[in-house]
């Protein structure tokens, strides 16, 4: 194909190309909450609230990665607890314990590099709903569903 045959469908295919997220970096957020081993879970729990985050990666005291809490762990935790107490007994029970106590150990993660197709053929076969990003055994980012959301819708 010669520079003359190349049409505008084609030149608005090689723009899309150009400025698409293909990688993890290009779609992580960047800025990650995190939580410390022995942090109540009802921090967590306001912390999710507040900032509209399901997952939470749980770090130690040298700040790297220790595990995950999700909206779902944090659920978990709090009805075992408060299992037919309600509300207020379930605020309790997530009141008395930390992250350590609910966390998952064994996370998933990926490294800024990765294309974005793999990363969600990971989500999708772990049936997991974030990937928390690691760079040189730091946390530089979590890409999550809703991110995947996000770039489909165009936001």
């Amino acid at each position: 194909m010669t520079l003359s045959e190349v049409t505008p469908a084609d030149r608005t295919t090689v723009e899309a190309t150009k400025t698409s997220p293909r990688y993890v970096r290009d779609l992580m957020t960047r800025e990650v909450l995190t939580l410390e081993r022995n942090e109540k879970l009802s921090l967590a729990d306001d912390v999710m609230r507040l900032g509209r985050v399901r997952h939470l990666p749980v770090v130690d005291a040298d700040g790297a990665l220790a595990g995950i809490v999700s909206q779902r762990d944090l659920f978990h935790s709090g009805l075992i607890k408060a299992l037919g107490y309600g509300t207020h007994a379930q605020r309790q029970s997530l009141d008395s314990l930390v992250a350590k106590e609910a966390m998952k150990t064994e996370v998933v993660t990926t490294t800024p590099d990765v294309s974005l197709r793999d990363a969600a053929e990971v989500m999708l076969e772990k049936k997991i709903g974030c990937l928390v990003v690691l760079e040189a055994g730091k946390i530089v980012g979590i890409l999550t569903e809703s991110d995947f959301v996000k770039l489909y819708v165009g936001t």
